[in-house]
């Protein structure tokens, strides 16, 4: 830390200029942070698959009771049309 001795008039001399670049540097940055966002990729099938829960496997008992069953899912998905190579 360094102290920094003098009248009111010297200090504005030394750094009142620095605030000044300091603030109008803060606005350009701020103006400028609006960046395009990127597109985003559409889901493949099982993905929705996967989102919709109507299609959700559960398991109902045993340590993973009302877990998703993602094996079981996974193998119904395999059986739809769009789960087929």
């Amino acid at each position: 830390m360094v102290k920094v001795e003098g009248t009111l008039e010297e200090m504005y001399e030394l750094f009142g200029d620095a605030r000044q670049m300091v603030k109008s540097a803060k606005r350009s940055v701020a103006s400028g942070k609006k960046v395009a966002a990127k597109a985003k990729r559409p889901l493949n099938s099982w993905q929705k698959y996967v989102k919709a829960n109507s299609k959700k496997f559960k398991y109902k008992s045993g340590t993973k009771k009302g877990q998703i069953n993602l094996k079981a899912m996974s193998r119904a998905f395999k059986k739809t049309r769009k789960g087929k190579k």
